[in-house]
């Protein structure tokens, strides 16, 4: 059934609101309830339906500027479930107020299941996920009339903002769950915009990821401009560790001057994730991994995540772009589904098969054959073990979170570790095994280790000397200190062997302990993880994921800086853990900016390693 927008109440103090306009008689509606305020978009009032879409009239008929977002629900209209409409801002041509920055034409703000608005968080996962983003949000927090008072815009290039419980509500409860406000004179044209000639607004480099998610066809020029990174970047190998944990075959990179992929691998992956389903987040990880598959796993999570991508979508390419060859490689049966099964903690298996049929050597060679067929004989059993899916842990993922609500969150996750090598191995297949499995782990009652994984002068010491309750910090670079010269590197084995030592009686005491090296590889880690291990530690790697630019920067300010070369030898050697590794429990991942940015292992946190773009999925770390 189609149904218009309501009109939105201008809120007391607006300066636009015209004699005809409605006006908010109250705010009682607001009061005590978080809000959150976004910035009101100067477009055309459209709604989206699987079937169709109209503007604010039900009966509106063809206008140039509505061919776009016609061509944008035929590709996401599918993803729009019978009941639900999505209503938002077509932003095509320029009306009031001219924008040259957009991250599309159509920018979504509310999402509705018949007469019930969804709230904010819901709608902003629904709309991520068909590749719809929704406008700047300007302020949230509890309804403080002053604080949005307060607000000021830029009224030559915002028209205004929108305020709207963040709680969902019913379209009878419009009037008292959402108002605007509108800058005064906000029409400033003589001329109506449907009667003028169409003059496009202009897109932002973003466009293009948005596009992608969205289901366009991938432009690899505009998507490598949008996360600041070359396709095809070249870049030496590094090692990294499988699955399994253990140190695998190194990162699958080119050697320097490597021309760049060409389309026809992203086409072929770009293929199979329309045919696998995939939206949103999915598939532009995807596709960005197809268009960098070339270019070092490092460094490609460290810029996207200095970039507009940001640290989540960052380290799932990266972790797609380093995976993929395990899967061209024969592998033992005996030990698929735990490895297939700890894939899946890192990346979306569906589109990481994907990725691994396209991007290999030259198509049709004898080793390329028997590498695809590696990888389709991987897919069949990943779709006979129930792995193929956007999210096939989180059936046992939500029921153990369910039946483990109000435990200590760090016991919650080791829980939930302990649970996916369960069934990783068979061991179990429902929620009620996984709580049945995993009691002994409820008390809490087990050391914690922090697994510092980063190059030097990343900011790993300055992130753990701010974590509270550490019982104790063994650093190796103090270490070498108290032998007499922190830069003095001949007596690194006897140093390690201290620090181990350290480790392990720390350990033994309880609480939790720090271990800051820069554990660069599988092997490095593995030393202080067999100690975590035979200590029955809860064990968080905390991966600090900074570009080389700015190391070099920071190197360059230290009161020890490392040797350039060095610098540069950490840089090629640096593999960082993947999540669902067997030597950690969970992982952290901390930007330049010094915090947490993404997680992955916790039991908390919601959606899939690379499929945000389902129904309703999560929008952050993955299971």
């Amino acid at each position: 059934m189609r149904t218009p927008y309501p009109r939105t109440p201008h809120l007391p103090w607006s300066p636009g609101a015209a004699a005809d306009d409605v006006r908010a008689g109250s705010l009682a509606g607001f009061a005590g309830r978080e809000v959150v305020v976004t910035e009101k978009l100067d477009g055309e009032n459209t709604t989206l339906y699987a079937d169709g879409l109209h503007a604010r009239s039900l009966d509106s008929g063809h206008h140039p500027s509505r061919a776009w977002v016609k061509g944008l629900q035929g590709r996401i209209g599918s993803g729009i479930p019978a009941g639900r409409r999505i209503c938002g801002e077509n932003l095509y041509a320029r009306h009031s107020l001219p924008y040259e920055d957009l991250d599309s034409w159509f920018y979504g703000f509310s999402v509705w299941d018949a007469d019930q608005c969804l709230d904010w968080d819901r709608t902003v996962r629904f709309l991520h996920g068909l590749g719809i983003p929704v406008p700047r949000v300007l302020w949230r927090g509890v309804f403080d009339e002053r604080a949005l008072r307060r607000l000021r815009l830029d009224t030559s290039r915002q028209e205004g903002y929108v305020v709207r419980t963040t709680a969902g509500f019913a379209r009878a409860d419009f009037g008292r769950c959402v108002a605007k406000w509108v800058r005064g004179g906000h029409v400033q044209t003589d001329t109506h915009w449907m009667y003028a000639a169409v003059v496009p607004n202009g897109l932002g480099p973003q466009a293009a990821l948005w596009a992608v998610r969205s289901g366009s066809e991938p432009d690899a020029a505009a998507l490598s401009a949008g996360v600041g990174m070359e396709a095809g970047a070249p870049g030496g190998p590094g090692g990294h560790a499988g699955p399994e944990g253990r140190t695998g075959p190194k990162d699958h990179a080119a050697p320097a001057g490597h021309a760049a992929p060409g389309p026809d691998v992203v086409a072929e992956v770009t293929g199979r994730l329309d045919a696998l389903g995939r939206t949103g987040d999915a598939r532009l990880a995807g596709v960005l991994a197809a268009v960098l598959h070339r270019a070092p796993r490092a460094r490609i999570a460290a810029r996207l995540a200095a970039g507009p991508a940001g640290m989540p979508l960052a380290r799932r390419v990266a972790d797609l772009v380093g995976l993929y060859p395990r899967l061209r490689r024969p592998f033992p049966d005996a030990e698929r589904r735990a490895g297939l099964v700890r894939m899946a903690a890192a990346a979306d298996l569906g589109v990481l098969h994907a990725l691994a049929v396209a991007a290999g050597g030259p198509a049709g060679g004898p080793a390329d054959a028997g590498a695809r067929e590696c990888v389709e004989w991987s897919a069949l059993y990943a779709q006979d073990e129930g792995l193929f899916g956007p999210d096939p842990l989180g059936p046992l993922r939500a029921g153990l979170r369910t039946a483990l609500a109000g435990l200590d969150a760090d016991a919650a996750d080791r829980c939930w570790a302990e649970a996916r090598e369960a069934f990783g191995r068979g061991g179990i297949s429902t929620p009620e095994e996984a709580v049945a499995a995993t009691w002994r782990w409820r008390g809490g009652g087990f050391p914690r280790l922090v697994q510092l994984c980063g190059p030097s002068g990343s900011g790993k010491s300055t992130y753990a000397r701010s974590l509270p309750g550490v019982a104790a910090y063994i650093s190796l670079d103090d270490l070498r200190t108290a032998r007499g010269s922190r830069a003095d590197q001949r007596s690194n084995p006897d140093v390690l062997r201290e620090g181990l030592d350290r480790l392990d009686a720390a350990l033994a005491a309880g609480g939790t302990v720090v271990w800051d090296a820069t554990s660069l590889t599988g092997q490095q880690r593995g030393l202080a993880g067999a100690v975590a291990a035979r200590r029955g530690a809860l064990v968080t790697h905390a991966v600090v994921l900074v570009e080389e630019a700015e190391l070099v920067r920071r190197n360059a300010l230290r009161p020890h800086p490392v040797p350039p070369q060095v610098l540069t030898s950490q840089l090629h050697r640096f593999s960082p853990p993947y999540p669902g590794e067997a030597q950690a429990h969970r992982t952290h991942y901390i930007g330049a900016s010094g915090t947490v940015e993404d997680t992955a292992g916790g039991l908390g946190t919601a959606g899939t390693a690379g499929t945000p773009g389902t129904v309703d999925g999560g929008n952050g770390g993955n299971g």
